[in-house]
């Protein structure tokens, strides 16, 4: 069983709108995974929600706004922040003035969602959903 996961040399998957390096997958746990999400100036995932998970996120450089559900008013964030966000909640964050980068961390309680048993599985509907080539995002 590993316990230790490095952060060199990370699978990247480079969406249209960010970026997102895997750290732990959720085929090696029983309720998360762990990624690390990079931010260029201005640019966010699109407004989406997990109906399977919460999200925490561990903003580590850079300044950002979040939004949660359909609100006007963006949330700011900065290092250091811890950010809950609960299944099923709308979200979003976007990079302002630079780049960003935070630490995601998603809990499955009960365990994921079976059809998409591994973060790639994941990445293949992202991709389905936003209209996204599966070939160019993946490194």
């Amino acid at each position: 069983m590993k316990y230790v996961y490095d952060t060199e040399n990370l699978k990247r998957y480079e969406f249209p709108t960010h970026i997102n390096d895997i750290v732990l997958c959720r085929s090696e746990a029983e309720h998360s995974e762990v990624f690390v999400v990079v931010l260029e100036p201005g640019k966010a995932p699109p407004l989406h929600k997990h109906d399977d998970t919460e999200q925490i996120f561990y903003i580590l450089e850079g300044q950002g706004a979040l939004t949660i559900q359909d609100e006007a008013d963006a949330i700011s964030v900065k290092p250091g922040d811890v950010v809950r966000v609960p299944p099923k909640t709308y979200h979003s964050i976007r990079a302002e003035g630079g780049p960003m980068r935070y630490l995601a961390i998603d809990s499955f309680g009960d365990g994921h969602n079976e059809d998409e048993p591994t973060w790639d599985a994941h990445a293949r509907v992202m991709c389905r959903e936003n209209g996204w080539d599966y070939d160019r995002v993946v490194e």
